[in-house]
């Protein structure tokens, strides 16, 4: 049997402090797949893209920091690029448990679904009200918009498939990419899954995650892309 191999991709920008704790963290290989870590360095001003390196990841650089969305994009092309069998993505600020990373590994080599997304509002337990607020608004959003129903779609852990990976080609580089992910994925008749995860919120993650504050932009770009992809088609 051929052994499977896995990209988990983390889009980083400024994450000395946690980024050699998270990657230490990750599997190296999972039943018969092996395991790489890629860290997209998104312009990063301190040592995120060293302390990464000598942890043994395979490092992409931007020259200045485009977005997430762009950063995603990046470390997705690599996966395509090198023909990984599956990617994974994940946030590089400590908030995904290891564990919830390997059921999403294993959901998706079950061969069910094409497209695997973590859920933290399966069971919103200690998750801050106005995050639970927020992302419950963004999945109202992304049905009413793009006709996607899921319980949460600004998730960062998700898994791709080969035939997902295939099909995603982002445009968006800022926050709204989440979205854009489940819409093109819908799109192409996909089969998209869900598993239960918990996230781990410190002040630090707190800090450094998306803001309801930014939701407005956010939503001014989906409009935007919705309304564009219409007069395209």
């Amino acid at each position: 049997m051929k052994t499977k191999r896995i990209a988990i991709i983390i889009p980083a920008y400024n994450e000395a402090s946690v980024i050699g704790s998270v990657i230490a963290a990750l599997p190296h290989q999972r039943g018969m797949a092996d395991i790489d870590v890629v860290v997209v360095n998104d312009g990063s001003s301190d040592d995120t893209a060293a302390i990464a390196q000598q942890a043994g990841c395979k490092v992409i650089s931007h020259p200045t920091n485009f977005g997430c969305g762009a950063a995603i994009t990046t470390g997705l092309e690599y996966a395509r690029q090198q023909n990984y069998d599956y990617a994974v993505t994940m946030d590089a600020d400590g908030q995904h448990k290891p564990d919830d990373c390997v059921a999403i590994i294993d959901a998706i080599m079950q061969g069910n679904h094409d497209f695997i997304l973590g859920s933290r509002l399966v069971d919103p337990a200690g998750m801050p009200w106005y995050r639970v607020v927020g992302n419950k608004g963004f999945n109202l959003i992304t049905w009413l918009l793009f006709h996607v129903k899921v319980t949460d779609s600004q998730s960062g852990l998700r898994a791709f498939s080969k035939q997902a990976l295939r099909v995603v080609q982002l445009r968006s580089t800022g926050m709204e990419f989440s979205t854009e992910i489940l819409w093109q994925i819908n799109r192409a008749g996909l089969r998209i899954g869900e598993v239960p995860i918990e996230a781990i919120y410190t002040e630090y993650s707190l800090a450094k995650g998306q803001k309801n504050s930014n939701a407005y932009n956010i939503l001014v770009k989906l409009v935007q892309y919705r309304v564009g992809s219409l007069m395209d088609a």
